[in-house]
């Protein structure tokens, strides 16, 4: 199911958007559906890391568990040089 919305741009705005969609060979609908997408992915995308890392934090809070320093270290360095290991436990 699809509805429409409705969005007021300024003129320069709506020139540009023009300009980009001959461009592109698209029309400024497809442009406009496209960048609210990325948009609503990448934002998806931090919503569900930051819940993670409060889960995480919380967790941290409750029973003080956490990866010390020189464990952390190991596995950057190892990373940095190209070997792909798992997250320390």
């Amino acid at each position: 199911m699809s509805t429409t919305q409705g969005i007021k741009l300024d003129d320069d705005t709506q020139t540009r958007l023009k300009s980009l969609a001959v461009k592109r060979n698209r029309t400024p609908h497809w442009l406009m559906r496209s960048a609210i997408e990325d948009y609503l992915n990448r934002e998806e995308q931090y919503e569900a890391e930051k819940a993670e890392d409060i889960a995480e934090y919380e967790d941290y809070i409750l029973t003080g568990k956490a990866i010390d320093n020189a464990r952390v270290t190991v596995w950057l360095n190892e990373l940095a040089q190209g070997k792909k290991s798992p997250w320390p436990n």
